[in-house]
């Protein structure tokens, strides 16, 4: 399944296709929790345990595999603490799992609900941690739709658009503009799956948002060598072509 919503920056979409058939999340939860921080007004300074426990939404306890993140940086740091702000940063700069997960046990699942509300979703939740297996099995899904991840970075601050800008992980839409490119984006993967939303900043062209979603057999789960990740560079990449005649 495929789904894809192209809009000019915070105005009607130009382009539907699937907008509202909903998607495992996979990472791209981890926006609504970042914005969730930010809202809180919680001190970035804050030191916070670093550990890898956490309670389930079944009430129970689960933990991340350090094998399934995409960032060792945390896990370096067990048993000691890191400030909040570097927790978040990493939680989007490089999609840490673990630090995910710690930062969502700040600032609680209520307060994520509280920014999909505020960004008008419709089909989109984030009701249980990263790795939550036992919350899955009981029924409980981060989903998200491709609209919805449209309007929630419409719905962002500018300081939590300029963290975006700070995301690694380019082999999907970003590989398909062209080099130095401003693109505020985050993506989620793994096998089955292969998400990406962005605001892309054309310095000849209006900025336009660009959220792909995509469920089948293509996604690899790889970080770089994911044929999902160069169909979705291709799509961006024919947006781009068309930037100019966006906003029209």
């Amino acid at each position: 399944m495929l789904s894809v919503v192209v809009a000019p920056w915070r105005r009607p979409p130009v382009l539907l296709r699937n907008a509202d058939v909903a998607h495992d999340a996979a990472s791209t939860m981890k926006v609504a929790v970042l914005a969730a921080l930010h809202r809180s007004g919680a001190d970035p300074t804050t030191p916070v345990p670093v550990v890898n426990r956490f309670t389930s939404v079944t009430g129970g306890e689960y933990a991340n595999s350090a094998e399934a993140d995409s960032d060792p940086e945390p896990w370096r740091r067990l048993g000691t603490t890191a400030s909040l702000g570097w927790l978040a940063e990493r939680m989007i700069t490089h999609s840490s799992n673990l630090a995910t997960n710690l930062c969502l046990a700040q600032v609680g699942h209520a307060a994520v609900a509280r920014v999909w509300e505020r960004a008008r979703a419709t089909g989109s939740a984030s009701l249980r941690g990263i790795e939550d297996y036992a919350g899955r099995d009981a029924g409980i899904h981060n989903r998200v739709t491709a609209r919805d991840l449209v309007r929630l970075l419409e719905s962002l601050e500018p300081p939590l658009l300029d963290r975006l800008e700070g995301n690694v992980h380019r082999v999907d839409i970003a590989a398909g503009l062209p080099p130095g490119t401003r693109i505020a984006s985050k993506n989620g993967w793994f096998p089955g799956l292969r998400h990406c939303a962005a605001v892309v900043r054309p310095h000849d062209a209006e900025p336009y948002a660009l959220a792909v979603c995509y469920s089948g057999p293509l996604a690899s789960g790889r970080d770089v060598d994911d044929p999902a990740a160069r169909l979705l560079a291709r799509l961006s990449a024919g947006v781009w072509r068309r930037r100019h005649t966006l906003a029209r």
